[in-house]
């Protein structure tokens, strides 16, 4: 394992004594800042505050936490939980703009109602060991640091350096509270327990180690409280980022998709921006190392066409568009085109804050949009948006595109992070609308990260662009996946193939099957070609426009033409799309086009 991040931490303390004071942006004392601020946005975002003035705040009573390890459903439960925190955040930044007072009453309730929680973190992650049962209840005693947790203690730790004075005014015991709470929750446990996402030896981490990590070093720095903490800090933070690293190819790509990318990549930057910040530069060389620079640029590749991404695993295909935060790694690593993308995204919604969901929960977020609205929106957009060809062999994600067509084929195994059962799937895009797609996932509960999570349609082979083979879809795990995968790529035509059998629990060993996917640039044409030994292959095609066969053929709404070879026709379903997370990526039902092989080749041909 590589100690990039450790050995930069241990350099800069070899030769200091202290740190640099954080100051990410201006508190409330700096009125020029604020006033300069673009007076269309300045309204705005008191319009957003003056919706929570005489806010009640929700209750959330203990058998609300109990709800989740009694049906499952953690929805009911975060509603109540995240209000609260949208609400604040609003309350604080029209404060902070307005200055005038209005807002510091209903802010005071808030810091005390988060205050006056049992618990950070959300249900269904409250126990103390990895994969472990939940506890019904929290333990007041032990504080369990979860994603949401470190949120929290982020966010007021960003409350303090924001309105501190003010708060102070009223009464000093605001502060204290919050300091109590920050010391005795996020600062104490960190420093002396250690919780999974911290990392240890080859256990494997995921988006949980830079977003709590993160957290943790904006609750420190942005808190100041507790003395001659910041060296353990820091060395710390600097190794749990190398133990998440570890697991990243050095191709950068986020096995767990474009959604995650803004949890793992972008909070990878969050955490090194504020450790090079407080060390006075002593990790920027990291920015300008290769794998760092990919996992900046991943999100721009894996991009389709507006507001949809290349979708694999728990993504979304609606992944959340670019602003800042993307811009920021971009300009952190020296990449243009990534800065390019991130303004353009970010100017095409007309430089809307919460067009980032992250930005209403997160304080943070929300304050560093602000400060650098004037950068991106002012950024000069006029040159092309080119995207490469590419593949990253960690994952086995194969991206091709014409002016016509934008295809991703996922060809590495099931054992990604938030896992479907997915290898050799591929998602095909026309003329900026989805054609060929991944579902995505439906809302979690406590099935979903279970032992039955694989029983949830979303998530099993058969709902994605792949066969069922001998009455068998594919098995999660390592040992499941694409082997012999070859690409090719040109100016004219891409290819990709690869034998998909191994990742099917077939007990025949001499069953084979090829996959190939030609991508003719040229002819606006791709063709999947099938081949196998297997007696019964049923394929599945999910497609969102609604398909209409006859004969061999088939036309997908007004967007595309088919025509296949050695199959028939079994069924044409409709997929109700009925749950809330999913009815936020596609508008309608989704359909599922099921095909009987009736030959070794299988031809599909899409113009």
């Amino acid at each position: 394992m590589e100690k990039r991040f450790l050995k930069a931490a241990a350099d800069f303390w070899a030769r200091h004594d202290t740190l640099q004071e954080y100051r990410p942006f201006p508190d409330i004392q700096c009125r020029e800042a604020y006033d300069s601020l673009p007076q269309s946005l300045r309204a705005s975002l008191i319009k957003e505050g003056e919706q929570y003035l005489h806010f009640s705040y929700p209750v959330i009573r203990a058998t609300d936490f109990m709800h989740f390890k009694r049906t499952g459903n953690r929805v009911d439960f975060e509603d109540l939980y995240f209000r609260r925190r949208y609400a604040l955040n609003s309350l604080v930044v029209a404060e902070c703009i307005e200055d005038k007072g209005r807002f510091l009453d209903d802010i005071i309730n808030g810091i005390f109602a988060l205050c006056e929680e049992s618990a950070w973190q959300l249900p269904p992650h409250n126990s103390y060991v990895r994969n472990a049962p939940q506890e019904i209840l929290p333990d007041l005693t032990r504080p369990v640091m979860d994603l949401f947790a470190c949120e929290t203690g982020a966010l007021l730790a960003c409350i303090r350096y924001l309105l501190g004075s003010r708060l102070d005014q009223i009464s000093p015991f605001i502060g204290t509270r919050i300091s109590y709470e920050l010391e005795h929750r996020i600062l104490g446990p960190y420093l002396h327990q250690h919780f999974w996402w911290m990392g240890k030896d080859d256990e494997p981490m995921c988006n949980w180690t830079p977003w709590c990590t993160q957290n943790v070093l904006l609750t420190e720095f942005l808190h100041k409280a507790l003395p001659n903490t910041e060296k353990a800090v820091t060395l710390k933070a600097a190794e749990s980022l190398d133990f998440f690293l570890k697991d990243y190819g050095a191709d950068g790509c986020c096995d767990e998709g474009a959604q995650y990318y803004r949890h793992a990549g972008l909070c990878l930057d969050g955490a090194a921006a504020v450790l090079d910040q407080v060390t006075d530069g002593a990790f920027a060389s990291l920015y300008d190392w290769d794998k760092m620079k990919n996992i900046a640029s991943y999100i721009y590749h894996v991009h389709a066409d507006g507001k949809y991404y290349f979708n694999f695993a728990d993504c979304s295909p609606v992944a959340g568009r670019a602003g800042v935060r993307e811009y920021l790694f971009g300009k952190r690593t020296g990449q243009p085109d990534l800065m390019l993308f991130a303004a353009r995204d970010f100017q095409a919604v007309q430089g809307d804050l919460f067009a980032d969901e992250s930005n209403r929960l997160n304080l943070f977020y929300r304050m560093q949009t602000l400060f650098t609205y004037r950068e991106v929106m002012d950024y000069d957009t006029s040159r092309p948006l080119i995207h490469r060809d590419t593949f990253y062999p960690s994952v086995g994600l194969f991206l091709s595109r014409n002016d016509t067509f934008c295809l991703a084929v996922k060809a590495g195994d099931n054992d990604d992070s938030h896992n479907h059962n997915d290898t050799g799937s591929f998602t095909l895009y026309k003329n900026g609308a989805p054609l060929f797609v991944d579902i995505g996932v439906e809302s979690y509960t406590a099935k979903t990260f279970s032992d039955r999570r694989y029983e949830i349609w979303t998530m099993q082979s058969g709902y994605h662009n792949l066969p069922t083979i001998e009455g068998l879809d594919q098995h999660d795990g390592p040992d499941y996946r694409a082997r012999a995968v070859e690409t090719s790529f040109g100016e004219a035509k891409s290819h990709i193939s690869m034998e998909l059998s191994g990742a099917y629990p077939l007990k025949d060993f001499k069953t084979d099957y090829t996959r190939e996917i030609f991508f003719d640039k040229l002819d606006n044409r791709i063709l999947l070609k099938d081949t196998t030994n297997a007696e019964n292959v049923v394929l599945n095609f999910i497609t969102y426009e609604k398909p209409e066969a006859e004969g061999n053929r088939i036309r997908i709404g007004a967007l595309a033409k088919a025509a296949f070879e050695g199959a028939e026709v079994i069924k044409i379903e409709t997929l109700p799309i009925t749950d809330a997370r999913l009815r936020t990526a596609w508008d309608h039902d989704l359909y599922r086009i099921r095909l009987q092989m009736t030959a070794r080749e299988f031809l599909l041909e899409i113009l």
